[in-house]
């Protein structure tokens, strides 16, 4: 019931059988916390369409997000049909603004919760999302830094001279562009989880699964770095064990860490490229695949992918790789002769 009491005051806005379903994913099959929030967060925007569409809300007004789910029940959920949800999609399609990315997720979260209402609870006597095809995505490379504007990134916390936090800043993002973890990885990341020569780190992955990552040389000349000065903090603060604080010597959060990479993605004049940290981790991925010639498969169990589908999204070709293919043709000398 760990979810449960991490966000008591939100889910007591919840009914009771969403909060069921919330335990499931959380204690039984392990799902994140931030994967159990986003579910509900979903699955409460359908409820309200649900009742404003009872009750002839307008969906598009304040009231609309005023709406108090708590009285759904699973007699409503035996109600909902194929055709309900199909409508639900195409009100956040068309008033909501939401893209494709944001649809499929809705509809995965419609999914898990009817499946979990009809199969695991045999609460309803059918599943109206059995039969709903999920929207067409659309295809599209990630993106990520080249080796040139990485050494730009590093070379902007690098020069930093005037921030505290530097040598911390300069291995977080040595560990990003290295080894390609997710930021909520980074920042689980305990003293206990190092190697003690520093040649390996455990991370706690999504479904808190854990996996080792294998550090570089530099690497850990970064973390090392930052030990020495980690160590000589107040260790009678919160989360001593946490590798990476704050300025308040408590772990340190994901939007700080997001800050941060913000700020030196714009000293770097990358700011204008719609990079994140997330990108970071991109941008490892495609650096180890296409510059290091790193097998695909072993770059699945390097970023925690389960599939190796997910994985295959590093595979696309560099700009310069069909430049290369290009000029490598034999036909490529052969040119018009002069008249």
């Amino acid at each position: 019931m760990a979810v449960l009491t991490l966000h008591s005051s939100e889910m007591e806005l919840f009914p009771a059988i969403a909060l069921d379903y919330a335990s499931q994913k959380s204690v039984i099959e392990g799902k994140s916390d931030n994967t159990v929030c986003e579910y509900l967060s979903d699955l409460r925007m359908f409820f309200r369409y649900l009742i404003a569409t009872e009750r002839r809300i307008d969906p598009n007004s304040e009231e609309f997000n005023e709406i108090d789910i708590r009285g759904i029940t699973v007699a409503d959920m035996e109600k909902v049909t194929a055709e309900t949800i199909y409508r639900f999609l195409f009100y956040v399609d068309q008033q909501r603004g939401n893209g494709t990315a944001a649809k499929s997720r809705k509809l995965s979260a419609l999914r898990s919760f009817f499946k979990y209402l009809y199969a695991k609870k045999h609460a309803i006597s059918h599943d109206p999302t059995s039969d709903i095809d999920g929207p067409k995505k659309r295809s599209s490379l990630p993106k990520f830094l080249n080796l040139e504007e990485s050494r730009r990134l590093l070379a902007a916390v690098e020069g930093d001279l005037a921030s505290k936090s530097r040598v911390r800043d300069y291995a977080i993002v040595t560990l990003f562009l290295n080894c390609g973890m997710r930021v909520s990885e980074l920042v689980g990341i305990n003293l206990s989880d190092l190697d003690p020569e520093l040649t390996s780190l455990r991370v706690t992955g999504k479904g808190s699964k854990q996996r080792m990552i294998y550090l570089n040389d530099a690497c850990r000349s970064a973390v090392r770095a930052y030990l020495s000065e980690r160590m000589e903090l107040d260790p009678k603060k919160n989360d001593t064990d946490a590798l990476f604080l704050s300025s308040r010597v408590q772990r340190i959060s994901v939007k700080t860490v997001q800050w941060m990479v913000y700020r030196y993605l714009d000293a770097a004049g990358l700011s204008n490229r719609g990079l994140s940290v997330h990108k970071l981790r991109h941008t490892a991925a495609t650096l180890m695949y296409q510059s290091g010639k790193v097998d695909i498969r072993v770059l699945k169990d390097v970023l925690g992918h389960e599939q190796l589908n997910t994985t295959q999204i590093y595979t696309h070709v560099s700009d310069e790789g069909m430049k290369q293919a290009m000029d490598s043709n034999p036909l490529s000398e052969i040119k018009p002769k002069k008249d």
